[in-house]
């Protein structure tokens, strides 16, 4: 599997009502990195989202730069953010730094947002 690749249940609400990967992906673009004003989703953050039975959520994620000061505000966000949809009984969100993050992983949306404020991307 690539690093990259998203994992969730299929587009279709999954057995006992847990949510699927469009509906996480859909909550998680409420999450904004305070320095960057584009959501986690379209700028390319979010490595992989596993729902279990139970409704457990893992989300692997990065961040723009290793150390980013706002790791633990972001963390909540997303917990937030994901925790409040239907069947959801708990949030895990795990940072990782491999792959790093670059702009290429930024969606075509999070690019044209971010050149809507001025980045060259």
């Amino acid at each position: 599997m690539d690093d990259t690749t998203v994992n969730a249940a299929p587009d279709t609400a999954g057995a006992g009502g847990l949510p699927n990967e469009a509906q996480i992906l859909e909550a998680l673009k409420v999450v904004k990195d305070p320095e960057i004003p584009v959501n986690v989703v379209d700028l390319g953050l979010i490595y992989g989202v596993d729902v279990n039975p139970g409704g457990l959520v893992d989300i692997t994620m990065t961040l723009t730069s290793v150390g980013c000061p706002v790791q633990d505000l972001i963390r909540a966000d997303a917990e937030m953010a994901v925790g409040r949809l239907d069947g959801v009984s708990e949030v895990n969100v795990e940072f990782v730094w491999t792959p790093p993050w670059g702009p290429d992983k930024m969606t075509e949306d999070g690019k044209r947002q971010m050149r809507m404020f001025g980045f060259n991307v």
